[in-house]
């Protein structure tokens, strides 16, 4: 199918004939519709990054998730693309930089320790156990804990993009595409059809409202930490932390829940 026909199509209908066919004429013409995409999604992640990780790479990491966005994507479900594609993105160059073990020794275990403290004391506490009360658990002055925050929090965005299975891997849920809108964020709302995704809603519902509402307008609304920090009328600073302790208690969290029903 030549490009001029292709481009007096609607989306809606190029989406159909690829679903049917598989030309790689219309996977060519999505890969160049959507490349504009990777890099944006690649320029949030590269936010707090460490230095030895190069945008470039994280491009090219992206590249496969949007290829494997636009093989497996259904356009029969109540989805949009972009939406789809970017999850499938991020996942890529996440599962990419897991691969690449690009994440310190130290932090990564200055990262458990956090979340075992927090698993702990939430499961012994029955609620959201407060800074002090983590802080205390770890041996460390509140700010130390605060100090601790910030170093890790480059990192912490993983813990999203990790993901429970609830059968074989075509049935694998990511933690990041359980967070709804704001206003379907109740799980007595939400129709779904997975029990593991249900928990995972119900657990970032219990998060500290601005922690639940940075998850939400980072990963739903796509926004960057700069502009969360605009609307909470907070530092980007305060947001990082905020958005890092969301991880930690919310990866805690689903610990705890795992091993209740696994």
């Amino acid at each position: 199918m030549g490009n001029a026909l292709l481009e007096q199509k609607t989306e809606e209908e190029l989406w159909e004939d690829y679903k049917k066919k598989k030309d790689p004429a219309i996977r060519e013409f999505f890969i160049k519709q959507y490349a504009p995409l990777v890099k944006y999604v690649a320029g949030k992640v590269a936010v707090g990054m460490p230095n030895n990780v190069e945008f470039d790479d994280l491009v090219g990491f992206g590249v496969f998730g949007l290829l494997d966005a636009i093989d497996k994507f259904d356009p029969d479900k109540n989805v949009k693309f972009k939406t789809y594609a970017v999850t499938r993105i991020r996942g890529s160059i996440f599962d990419e930089l897991r691969s690449m073990d690009w994440v310190p020794r130290s932090v990564r275990q200055k990262t458990r320790e956090i979340e075992d403290a927090v698993s702990r004391l939430e499961s012994r506490l029955g609620r959201t156990a407060s800074d002090s009360e983590v802080a205390g658990s770890l041996g460390v002055s509140e700010d130390e804990f605060h100090q601790t925050l910030f170093k890790i929090s480059g990192t912490s965005i993983m813990s999203l993009n990790d993901v429970w299975y609830s059968g074989d891997d075509s049935e694998r849920i990511s933690i990041g595409d359980s967070i709804e809108s704001p206003s379907s964020m109740n799980p007595d709302v939400i129709v779904e059809k997975e029990e593991i995704k249900r928990v995972i809603v119900e657990a970032i519902n219990e998060l500290p409202e601005k922690e639940k509402m940075v998850l939400v307008l980072y990963y739903y609304e796509d926004l960057t930490l700069k502009e969360i920090g605009q609307v909470l009328n907070v530092t980007e600073s305060r947001v990082s932390q905020l958005h890092t302790k969301a991880n930690l208690r919310l990866r805690a969290k689903l610990t705890n829940i795992r091993k209740g029903i696994l």
